[in-house]
């Protein structure tokens, strides 16, 4: 039997743990808990980059992008999701229910509403107010991404049976140009699962994760022997090599292995993950590329 572990990005993801402690604790599948633990920020008002509350687009619409992955490399995705709360439920739906592996726009929510998903406006007073004030300040560009606004949660959990998976959920970047579709639904890129070497996913700014493959290099680096430290290190430090600029950007990696082990790591400061594991639910600042916190 495994120690159960549940990792999340981010300081909102904390919260969100609580959702998923205790499903993994109580011996449910690690599948399960990633999906409770995603959609306890999906309807989290407060959290402004996933579902309910998050920032809209430059058109004032809230587009949601979800994925899941098991161990067996089983795997959902749903991409331009409108007014449905719940898009990781939407994704873990299209893989057990479909042949496919992504839905996208309207043919996602046509299938959300009829495996029974309710229609719900997503768009907040709060988050009305914020693009409001950017439609009358700010140039047409999106937001840079950074602890508050970013690309995704991203949730990998390890069960007591030394299983892993995991989801991503998104409303994406604030004021992203209309039908944008960032690394979160992209296999490989925002999630990558093997359950014989472990899990990896990122946030942060999600073109730089779809020009580089990021989770599925990271999980290729754990199958190298790298740590999960090591190898979100490593994978961040040959995106900065390989990707013109990407140094000024945000992006963040974590990685899970089979035995409990897990890290990460970003190029910039601010990225934080929320761990439970032996017990008890903590907040850690993980290292950076920037100030070289390699300790």
């Amino acid at each position: 039997m495994s120690e159960p572990v549940i990792i999340s990005t981010w300081h909102f993801g904390l919260r969100a743990n609580e959702a998923g402690i205790p499903i993994i604790g109580g011996g449910g599948s690690a599948l399960d808990a990633a999906e409770a633990v995603a959609r306890s920020a999906e309807s989290d008002r407060t959290t402004r980059s996933v579902g309910y509350g998050g920032y809209p687009d430059r058109t004032g619409r809230i587009t949601l992008d979800a994925s899941v992955m098991t161990h067996e490399g089983r795997c959902g995705a749903v991409a331009a999701l409108e007014n449905i709360e719940h898009p990781v439920s939407v994704a873990r739906a299209i893989m057990e229910k479909t042949p496919h592996i992504l839905l996208a726009g309207n043919g996602a929510y046509q299938f959300a509403r009829e495996i029974g998903h309710q229609h719900k406006n997503l768009l907040t007073l709060e988050a009305q107010e914020s693009y409001e004030k950017w439609t009358e300040s700010e140039s047409a560009a999106p937001r840079h991404a950074d602890q508050d606004n970013h690309d995704t949660i991203c949730i990998l959990a390890l069960d007591s049976y030394g299983k892993v998976a995991g989801c991503c959920t998104t409303s994406g970047l604030a004021w992203k140009m209309h039908g944008r579709v960032g690394d979160s639904p992209i296999i490989g890129a925002g999630l990558y699962v093997n359950g014989n070497i472990g899990a990896a996913a990122a946030t942060g700014y999600g073109e730089l994760a779809m020009r580089s493959l990021a989770a599925y290099r990271t999980v290729q680096l754990l199958h190298k022997g790298y740590s999960p430290q090591e190898a979100t290190k490593e994978c961040i430090r040959q995106i900065i090599e390989e990707i013109p600029g990407a140094f000024a950007l945000q992006l963040a990696l974590l990685a899970l292995t089979p035995d409990g082990r897990f890290g990460g790591y970003s190029i910039l400061p601010g990225f934080q993950i929320a761990a439970y594991s032996q017990g008890k639910n903590r907040l850690t600042d993980t290292p950076n590329f920037t100030s070289k916190n390699d300790e």
